[in-house]
This record gives structure tokens, C-alpha cells and sequence, in this order.
């Protein structure tokens, strides 16, 4: 591998460094940057907010995916094409002829193709910009040849050539050309003209003997034959069952009870029903007669009797089944050269046209001017390449600043080709909103970007389009969001969709949520425990409520001279009962707080002890948020929808905030008077709940100093007294060492 001596610049981009493409040279030696300082290593071509044209250029191998090997061969492709490679950098659409690089094979092609196509558009003009190279209707209105080795009437002068290419577009529905007009291609040309010997042919065929056994009324006779022929097949089976057992002639034949049912309505409107009847009576005869049919059936059989029967059997009252069956045979070669029919796409026009186009034999003419169309094959297709040149002259850049560095995703003035749109929701917009390709890969992989994501199927009423997003919400409360929740989804074009959230990946969106978390987590534990207390007990009391009044007696007059029983005393309310349980709940509190105090002065640093508390509780939350959100990389997102990141893209807090825009209210100049009072009432209560927990604190404080002071003083006491006392020992022993000196000598001579 050669060594890169390119002099690369760097900048830190989004908390990353990354490749500087700044200019012209950079794009040149694109080729020459390690392939482990890009971004990206590949990108979909679908599911994007870019021009699909321009990704499919870049998409040599149409794999569905643009490498880095593509975006090297498309920089240096353009790099080669212009004089000033640092016109890439400004994405205009409009290129100076004079800019073309001359020097080159490529840029040549490109500059002269341009001028051609400014010549056939009529155009005196020194530049070309994409909506005149992309006109390929207007660039080839003129134009006899394109290229594209389609003919159209205009391609010739030849009047009944001219005629024939018509015919060979009518019947085979033709080839668009370039300029826009049907014509037709060499395939279609040989098509055309096969269709056309194959329906003389078949045309031909019908004068053989025995295909038109009653001439020209034979098709109009089958008709009429297929019309009845399986009603006159029922006929005869019956007449045969009929032979075989002469007790089923009535149930063979017209049933009374039948005709009797419907005998009331108007039997004009009855036709289907009568229709069902047998086609004649059964009276044990085995032939047709030719009158008395069933009324139902008397136009059909009489067109069978004018078109077949008084050719064949002129004179018959009634047929037999053989001679019914011969007719019926007369027409298997009619049936046979239908079926073969062939050439039918020409047959509108006609077999004397057919015949005369055939006698003409242009073919050869025609498929010399696809010849000569084709011949300049490649002078059109340069044509299309100023068009795909100038697509890439434009948006190349831009595709770099997603790809290469993420430039775009960083830029606040700019939006990445990632991003898809606006989602409404909550009293905020995110911005940060991707199409899902694969809702089962973001299931595995968008946990892993520390983000908290919002999911909504969209579905517009306007377009009929639907699509999954991934919404990320990098800003206020999430106690509202739950799966169900209905918003609205804005694309890049503007046109709304209904979002319904379908599912929720739960991450830290800022320290302010997680500080407030616990408090938030242990309100709702003591609601629920509220709730669920107060619904025991109210069941609890309307179960004895209802015990009760199922237990009463209705009581009955007494007996005269007998007193009436006195009513139960009322259990009294049991004070004591709930001043120990708040004395035991002041005793907890007093434990804590003696705990807490015995490590910290109680009196100066109360808002310590208070501090202590709030991070003992908020900290680890807060502590494990922050790690997460200076971590949210949202690669993982965009790995699941088919992309190769090849770095982080990271979404800190300051940066996410970005993302998600708030609703900001004015101060409202007045308000509802109840609302107000409310308000005020709500402050009061909590200034004085605030007071009192203060004043409470200040108090036990207070008493905790007296009773620190006293234990001081008794301290101080106490080491007082216990310092005399060592004084008066200490006096009392030196007292003793004084008086040893006198009676050592006479201890001493009395041992002598």
C-alpha cells in the first residue's frame, strides 16, 4: 500500500476528531485518506432525504449501498471532469463550459456534449445548469437519431414507411424514444411483422374445404348451437330415461306443482324459472320436436332451425339425437381454425392493410434506420452523461458532509440526509426523527445508544404513504409518553401523517430528570400505597356495612311493662391510639436526625445535613445519568437501519437540547379568578408546611444544642472533680516520699 503524503487538517467535530474537507484538494486525494479515519464505511440508497439520482449514479454496482470505494471512484471522476475542483464545494447546479477541464478525456466528452445539448435546445449560452441537461424531450425534439435505437415516424422521410412505423406502433404498443415520441425497436419490428404473416396465414386457412360448413353464417350458426346444445342434451337423456321405465315420464316432464307455485305472479317476469323446465314434453319419444318447444327456449331453437336444421334437414318436424349429434360434429373444423388463431395484435388492422404491408416487405428499410439510430449510440449517451455529471457537480458535496465527517449532523443551520422530519408530541417537537427499515435490528441495537426513543407508525391520509420512525427525545418530562400515545409527523416536504407511538426505549434525558427520579418514584410508591389502603378500607366498610343491614332486625313494639333494651355505647375515639403512632413516628425521625447530628453540628450546618440527604438520595441517579448522557452515540440507531459507522456520533446534553424544542408560554396578563384563588391557596399551604418543617427543625436543633451544652458542662465537671482528685492523690503521695528518709537509718542500725 503506498504511504499517504497527502497533508490531511483535522477538527474536532462533535467531540470527535474527524477529517477537515475544506477545499477542492481534499476531494482529489479523498483516495489517500485512511479508510479508518471515515465516518461512515457504507450508506443505503434508500430511506434517505437526498436526491435518489444522485445515489444511484455513485451506486455503481446497484447493490442497494454506497461504499467508499464508489465515493472515491465518483471524486475522482469529478475531479478530473473541472479545472477548479473547489466549484464542488458550493453545490450550485450550473456549470461554466469554459470550467470543463479540456486537458482531460472525460472533461472533453463532457464539454462538447454540453455544447451539443445547448445546440439542440437552441440555446447561445457559455453555461449549462441540470433542468436543461436532465430536458431529454426538448434536447431530442429535433433530433431524427438519439441513440437509443428506437424509430419513430419522424425518423424517415419515406411516406409509407412513415405508414408502416404507425401500423408497427399501434399494434405492439411501441417504445418510448428519447424525445418523448412511441416508436418502435428492432425486436418490435421483427414482432410486427411475424404477427402480420402469421394472420394472413391464418386467414388464408379459412377457405379450406370444411371450415365454413354453412358459409358465411357459420360463426353466427355455432353461436347459436352452443346456445342450446346442453339444453338439448338434457332433452334427450330424459327422453331415454323416459323409454327405459315409462313411470318417470311425469316425474321427467313439466311438474304441475311447479308451475302452480308461480302461476300467481306475472309469468313474464318468471323466464329463469321457466327456463329450468324440460325443453319439451316427455312423452316417451325419443325425438325433438320442432314445435311445441318451451317458451323460454323458442327464440334460441328457432335461430338454430333458420341457421342449421332447414340447411340440413329442411322438411324434419323433429330430430333425433344422431342427426342432432352430426350437426354438432360439422363444426369441430370451424372450432379448430379458431383456436388457431394467430397474429390477433395486427388484426385491427385489417387483412387487406395486413397483405399490402406484406407485398411491401419494408422490414429490411425499417431495421436499417434502427442501424443507423444505434450508430450514434454513443454520441446521446454522452448527452446523458452531462446530465449525471452535473447532478453529482451538485450534491456530491453534501453527500461528503453525511458521510465522510457528519458535517451536516453537527451544523445547526444544516440537517443531515438521516433525519426525516419533525414529530409533534407532548408540548414539544423532536427533530431528530429516522426512518426505520428493519423494526426487528432496531430492537437489538438502538438499547445500545443510550437514547431515549420514541417509535410511531405514520400513516398520511393525503398520500396514502405510511412509514416507523425512530423519534429521540433529548429534552423535558417523560411521565406522559406511553405507548398508544397519538402525535403528528411532519416529513421534509411538509405533508402531515398520523404517528401513533408503538414503542418506548427508556434512557436518561437530563440530570434534571434523573435528580428529581427518586422523589418522582417514591410519590408514586406512596400514592399507589394510598390508593390501594383507601380501596381495602372502603371495601372492607361497605362489605360491613352491608353485613350489617343483612344482620338487622327489624325491632317490634315491647311488651307492655317491658323497657325497651338499651342501645350500645359508641366505642370512644382512641387518642392514645394515634399519638403513639405519631410519638413513634417522631421517635424514628429524632433517631435519624441524633445520627445525623452526631457527626455534623447540629446548628451551623443544617443545610449540610439536608445536602447529605439529597445526595444520598438524587446522587446515584444523577451520578448514572450523566455517565449515560455524556455517552449517547447515535451510531447504534443508524447501524439498525443498514449504515456502516465506522466512529461515535455522540449527542451530549448541550448538543441533544438541539433536537427537542419545548413550548414556551407568555406570561398571561390575566387568569381565571377561581384559578387564582387556588394558586394562592396552594402557596400559603406551602409556605406554611415549609415554615413548619423549618421551625421544627429550628427547635430540635435548639433542644439538641441545650442538651449538648449540659453534657459539655457535666463533662467539664467532671474532669474537673477528677483533676482534684489526682491533685489531692498526687499531694498525698509526695507527702509519703517526704516522710521515707527519716526512718531508713533506724531501720538500717537495727539491722546491724
Amino acid at each position: 500500500m503506498e504511504k499517504n503524503t497527502y497533508n490531511w487538517k483535522f477538527k474536532s467535530i462533535g467531540g470527535t476528531s474527524r477529517v477537515d474537507i475544506s477545499c477542492g484538494e481534499d476531494i482529489k486525494h479523498l483516495g489517500e485518506l485512511d479508510q479508518k479515519l471515515w465516518t461512515v464505511l457504507s450508506c443505503p440508497t434508500t430511506g434517505l432525504e437526498f436526491d435518489q439520482k444522485t445515489l444511484e449514479i455513485i451506486d455503481k454496482d446497484k447493490d442497494g449501498k454506497i461504499r467508499v470505494g464508489e465515493i472515491v471512484a465518483a471524486a475522482e471522476y469529478l475531479t478530473s471532469a473541472v479545472k477548479d475542483a473547489d466549484l464542488l464545494l458550493k453545490g450550485e447546479d450550473t456549470i461554466a463550459l469554459s470550467q470543463f477541464n479540456e486537458g482531460s478525456e472525460t472533461g472533453k466528452k463532457l464539454h462538447d456534449s454540453a455544447k451539443q445539448i445547448l445546440a439542440n435546445l437552441g440555446l447561445d449560452k457559455d453555461s449549462i445548469s441540470l433542468a436543461e441537461s436532465g430536458d431529454s424531450v426538448a434536447i431530442f425534439a429535433n433530433s431524427r437519431f438519439n441513440g437509443d435505437g428506437v424509430i419513430t415516424p419522424a425518423s424517415t422521410d419515406d411516406e409509407a414507411l412513415k405508414a408502416v412505423i404507425e401500423a408497427a406502433v399501434a399494434a405492439t404498443g411501441g417504445v418510448a424514444d428519447r424525445s418523448g415520441v412511441q416508436g418502435v425497436n428492432a425486436d418490435q419490428i421483427e414482432a410486427f411483422y411475424a404477427a402480420c404473416a402469421d394472420y394472413s396465414a391464418w386467414c388464408a386457412a379459412k377457405s379450406a374445404e370444411g371450415v365454413l360448413p354453412y358459409g358465411d353464417n357459420t360463426e353466427a350458426a355455432l353461436a347459436a348451437v352452443e346456445a342450446v346444445k346442453d339444453k338439448i342434451a338434457d332433452y334427450f337423456m330424459r327422453c331415454k330415461l323416459s323409454v327405459f321405465d315409462e313411470e318417470t315420464i311425469a316425474a321427467l316432464d313439466v311438474q304441475v306443482a311447479k308451475v302452480s307455485e308461480i302461476s300467481a305472479n306475472n309469468l313474464s317476469a318468471c323466464t329463469e324459472e321457466i327456463a329450468s323446465y324440460p325443453l319439451a314434453r316427455i312423452n316417451g319419444s325419443s325425438e325433438l320436436p320442432l314445435d311445441g318447444i318451451n317458451p323460454a327456449w323458442q327464440a334460441a331453437i328457432a335461430s338454430v332451425k333458420s341457421l342449421v336444421l332447414d340447411v340440413d334437414y329442411p322438411e324434419a318436424k323433429a330430430i333425433t339425437e344422431e342427426q342432432w349429434n352430426a350437426v354438432v360434429a360439422k363444426f369441430a373444423a370451424y372450432s379448430a381454425w379458431k383456436g388457431a388463431k394467430a397474429g390477433s395484435c395486427v388484426e385491427a388492422l385489417g387483412l387487406e392493410k395486413i397483405d399490402e404491408i406484406l407485398k411491401a416487405d419494408a422490414k429490411a428499410a425499417l431495421l436499417a434506420l434502427v442501424d443507423q439510430d444505434k450508430a450514434l449510440e454513443s454520441e446521446a449517451n454522452s448527452i446523458d452523461e452531462v446530465d449525471r455529471f452535473i447532478r453529482l457537480y451538485k450534491n456530491f458535496y453534501g453527500l461528503l458532509r453525511n458521510y465522510v465527517t457528519m458535517d451536516d449532523f453537527y451544523d445547526k443551520d444544516c440537517t443531515a440526509i438521516f433525519q426525516a422530519g419533525k414529530l409533534y408530541l407532548d408540548q414539544r417537537c423532536l427533530d431528530l426523527c429516522i426512518k426505520v427499515a428493519d423494526m426487528g435490528k432496531h430492537g437489538d441495537m438502538a438499547g445500545l445508544s443510550g437514547m431515549f426513543i420514541i417509535y410511531c407508525n405514520c400513516v398520511s391520509k393525503s398520500t396514502g404513504k405510511s412509514m416507523t420512525i425512530a423519534a429521540v427525545l433529548t429534552e423535558g418530562r417523560v411521565d406522559n409518553l406511553r405507548v398508544g400515545t397519538n402525535a403528528i409527523f411532519y416529513d421534509r416536504d411538509g405533508v402531515d401523517y398520523d404517528a401513533t407511538v408503538t414503542k418506548i426505549v427508556d434512557n436518561p434525558v437530563s440530570v434534571r430528570q434523573a435528580f428529581l427520579a427518586p422523589y418522582k418514584k417514591f410519590g408514586r410508591t406512596i400514592s399507589e400505597r394510598i390508593n390501594k389502603s383507601v380501596a381495602e378500607k372502603e371495601a372492607k366498610s361497605m362489605s360491613s356495612i352491608t353485613d350489617k343491614a343483612n344482620a338487622v332486625q327489624i325491632p317490634t313494639a315491647p311488651a307492655e311493662g317491658e323497657a325497651a333494651a338499651p342501645a350500645a355505647p359508641k366505642a370512644p375515639f382512641d387518642i392514645a391510639k394515634f399519638a403513639g403512632i405519631f410519638a413513634a413516628f417522631g421517635m424514628a425521625l429524632g433517631m435519624i436526625g441524633t445520627a445525623l447530628m452526631s457527626i455534623i453540628n447540629p446548628v451551623k450546618n443544617v443545610f449540610i445535613l439536608l445536602a447529605v440527604v439529597v445526595v444520598a438520595i438524587s446522587g446515584p441517579s444523577v451520578i448514572m445519568a450523566w455517565m449515560k448522557l455524556r455517552k449517547r452515540n447515535l451510531a447504534p440507531v443508524l447501524n439498525a437501519n443498514g449504515w456502516a459507522v465506522n466512529a461515535h456520533i455522540l449527542v451530549n446534553v448541550a448538543f441533544g437540547s438541539y433536537f427537542t424544542q419545548l413550548a414556551k408560554f407568555p406570561a398571561l396578563e390575566s387568569v381565571d379568578p377561581k384559578l387564582a384563588s387556588k394558586r394562592r391557596w396552594r402557596r400559603f399551604r406551602n409556605f406554611v408546611l415549609l415554615l413548619a418543617v423549618l421551625c421544627g427543625v429550628g427547635f430540635y436543633c435548639y433542644k439538641l444544642r441545650e442538651k449538648r451544652i449540659a453534657a459539655e458542662a457535666e463533662r467539664a465537671a467532671f474532669v474537673a472533680d477528677s483533676i482534684a482528685r489526682a491533685e489531692a492523690d498526687a499531694a498525698a503521695l509526695l507527702q509519703v516520699v517526704d516522710e521515707a528518709p527519716a526512718e531508713t537509718p533506724a531501720s538500717e542500725a537495727e539491722s546491724e
